[in-house]
């Protein structure tokens, strides 16, 4: 299914959009990632919506990527024996690992490792930090605190600690068992929660086993310190503006989603934008004028994709949201000032072959009258590499790998057709020539820039390109062999 627009959209499924019509009408409407959110719904519901799925992506011929997002290690306080209390500024409130229940002075916090990392001055976030709290005293089992925001504290709120790194692995216990299942599913990304530090990425990548790709969600201060190590490790990124919101001032949230943004396109890997990117519409058909900037901000940096959470997994306009974003994205790329930011913002170490043969297809893509770029891939790296470019044309990716062209749905302006396997670069040409026309990216008389390995069938041995005809005639009479 052909997109009118370079940006990729994800979708969370849930509650308002887990039936077949829904699912459908979400990818129609521009949808190419959906994501299936660990932390809520059992393993039954999540393999229902990955068979609806895999069943539309069949009707439809259209390769669909799908992401389970993993819950991660969730910090919360215990219960009060009144439900909630009341913290003033300037309090001291105790948490300690005492199982009694709460009162106006002290609950129990059940995370021993978060004692143990704590130093005086450390603070703590609570109730997405509506409460801040400033450590005054610790040690191995509590912790004395400065109430410096007071507020309404109650049963199991979730803690943010966001001056420390914590001794914590990214994986639970819960997320192991959702690992395993997910991967035998078949998803094809997997997205880790809590990440820290590269090592996080290293853990699971090792339990993953090449079963699907993993994106590292940037929501701690210290996965944006530590960035380029997670970003080395990772195959994918996602800013997780929502929890980076709650550990950082917001102030800091724009500069760094900048940042990383840029640094994943340098590094040729997809970048996802998300949280509360169209909050509003959870409830109300239309967006705010803030959102549809928020949303244009984050096309206009280059970003591969841009996600609604809670938009279309509980909301009352879930096709409407994805429709937004569709339109949205469609002017934002149409505006000249688009191409001059992005052309502007292209910045990359180029040192092998690969990357040259992409870097001269874009320029001649751009410099004669060629309709789209085909690239031959088996890895998915060529189409990685070209979509790093962030070409004026489109991209088509040929691969006969299903697994790739599912993963590349996530990757900017790359649209994915399947294709048998070559043994000759005339049958690629021609493949390639046949894809653009059927696509709708051009007509007989146009040309095509086509990039491919030789030998076929070989990752990472991108080596040729030519600039060919999209009639087939013309082809066998100007291609060698």
């Amino acid at each position: 299914m052909r997109r009118h627009r370079n940006v990729k959209i994800v979708a969370t499924l849930g509650p308002a959009s887990s039936d077949y019509d829904t699912i459908r009408a979400l990818h129609e409407a521009g949808a190419d990632v959906f994501r299936l959110n660990m932390s809520h719904g059992i393993h039954e519901e999540i393999a229902e919506k990955h068979r609806i799925i895999r069943q539309i992506e069949e009707e439809l011929d259209s390769p669909i990527s799908i992401l389970a997002d993993l819950q991660g290690p969730k910090l919360r306080v215990g219960v009060f024996a009144n439900g909630e209390e009341e913290l003033k500024e300037g309090a001291a409130f105790r948490l300690d690992l005492d199982k009694a229940e709460g009162d106006a002075t002290r609950v129990c916090l059940p995370h021993p490792e978060i004692f143990a990392a704590l130093e005086p001055g450390a603070g703590l976030l609570v109730n997405d930090g509506k409460i801040r709290l400033k450590v005054t005293d610790c040690g191995a089992d509590f912790a004395m605190t400065e109430v410096i925001t007071g507020g309404t504290i109650s049963n199991r709120k979730g803690v943010n600690v966001p001056d420390v790194v914590l001794p914590l692995a990214a994986l639970s216990d819960k997320d192991r068992k959702d690992l395993e299942f997910v991967c035998d599913l078949g998803v094809d990304w997997l997205a880790l929660s809590f990440v820290q530090r590269a090592e996080d990425v290293t853990e699971a990548r090792e339990l993953v086993a090449g079963r699907a790709a993993i994106l590292s969600k940037i929501e701690k201060p210290s996965a944006v310190k530590g960035f380029d190590a997670i970003l080395d490790a990772s195959d994918g990124i996602m800013v997780a503006r929502g929890d980076l919101g709650v550990e950082l001032p917001v102030q800091n949230v724009p500069p760094i989603q900048k940042r990383l943004v840029r640094k994943c396109r340098a590094a040729a890997k997809p970048v996802i934008v998300a949280t509360q990117m169209l909050e509003s519409m959870i409830e109300s058909p239309m967006p705010t004028r803030a959102e549809v900037s928020d949303v244009a901000t984050a096309i206009y940096e280059g970003s591969d994709a841009i996600m609604l959470s809670a938009e279309s997994a509980a909301g009352d306009y879930p096709v409407e949201a994805v429709t937004t974003m569709d339109n949205v994205a469609r002017e934002v790329e149409d505006d000249p000032t688009y191409r001059e930011v992005i052309e502007a913002s292209r910045r990359a170490d180029r040192t092998t072959v690969a990357d040259g043969i992409v870097a001269a297809a874009r320029e001649i893509a751009e410099t004669a009258n060629i309709k789209a770029i085909c690239c031959f891939t088996q890895s998915g790296t060529t189409a990685l590499l070209t979509a790093r470019e962030r070409p004026s044309v489109p991209i088509i990716a040929m691969t006969n790998l299903r697994g790739t062209a599912r993963r590349l749905a996530l990757t900017w302006g790359v649209h994915c057709v399947m294709t048998g396997e070559l043994e000759r670069f005339k049958q690629a040409v021609l493949s390639a020539a046949r894809a653009a026309r059927e696509q709708g990216y051009a007509e007989p008389l146009d040309q095509i820039v086509v990039t491919a390995g030789v030998p076929f069938n070989v990752p990472g041995t991108t080596n040729i390109l030519r600039v060919a005809p999209c009639q087939e005639s013309l082809i066998y009479s100007s291609e060698p062999g």
